[in-house]
């Protein structure tokens, strides 16, 4: 089984800052903000094992990102790599 690397850009961190932000302070949910990252974080985590085995995403939609994208589901997000 192969090992993966797994690198946030600086867009994806910012994003994950601004959902955190917009939770904790527009919804007044700091402690769910916190369990709803920490769970991003882990699905991500698991990218380096699983990334490989994920289906590489070929709707239109995802074009725009690239070829051979693939996604992660985390409750309401998609996690687009």
């Amino acid at each position: 089984m192969n090992n993966y690397t797994v690198i946030i850009s600086e867009q994806a961190q910012q994003d994950l800052r601004d959902l955190s932000n917009a939770i904790s302070f527009e919804y007044k949910s700091p402690l769910t903000a916190i369990k709803y990252l920490r769970g991003i974080y882990d699905e991500m985590r698991k990218l380096r094992l699983i990334a490989g085995l994920l289906i590489i995403q070929k709707s239109p939609y995802f074009l725009q990102y690239g070829f051979n994208v693939r996604r992660l589901k985390y409750k309401k997000m998609t996690i687009i790599f």
